[in-house]
């Protein structure tokens, strides 16, 4: 009889730490999930910023009488081996000499192509920020999982880690120079 209930409990116990293994793990991928269903956006968003630029640098070009080539630097970064977070910070680079361009010729701010750009870019920002804005959210709960108990357990038996915030800033490290603005 003492034999049963002692079987009985440790049953009970394996129960209950299966269930809780499964939530921790659970919770682990359907954050996870929504990161890279952000990181997703983000990319397509970056990529249909950068096809931004390369669309105002023909307009740039095809209406001021000095064919000075003023987004020349960026039209590379496809090529560059750089991180979303380092492209986000280029394109934006990008759209404030785009917003100067456009503020500092009137042939600009009367040109329907840039026009239309410049709502694109708009457009963009609202996507980018809201993908942001989630990516952030769900990296958060993310490495908040991962370092609570018991779900920090399941986290390295699963390989988990620690995932920087969109903007790039690693706040566990040493480097100063990741607080760019």
């Amino acid at each position: 009889m003492n034999f049963i209930y002692i079987l009985l409990i440790i049953i009970g116990i394996g129960s209950m730490i299966g269930i809780v293994y499964i939530s921790c793990f659970n919770n682990l991928q359907f954050t996870k999930t929504k990161i890279e269903q952000s990181e997703g956006i983000i990319d397509e968003v970056l990529r249909n910023r950068f096809d931004i630029i390369v669309r105002t640098s023909d307009v740039v070009k095809n209406n001021l009488e000095e064919k000075k080539d003023y987004l020349k630097e960026y039209l590379s970064l496809k090529e560059e081996k750089i991180s979303n977070f380092e492209m986000d910070r280029k394109v934006k680079e990008a759209f404030n000499i785009i917003l100067n361009l456009k503020n500092d010729y009137p042939s600009l701010q009367k040109n329907n192509g840039m026009k239309e750009i410049l709502s694109e870019i708009k457009a963009t920002d609202e996507k980018l920020s809201a993908a942001i804005s989630y990516y952030n959210r769900y990296t958060s709960q993310l490495n908040e999982y991962i370092r609570k108990f018991p779900s920090n357990i399941i986290a390295k038996i699963h390989g988990f880690s620690i995932k920087p915030f969109f903007d790039g800033k690693n706040m566990n490290d040493e480097d100063i120079m990741d607080f760019k603005l």
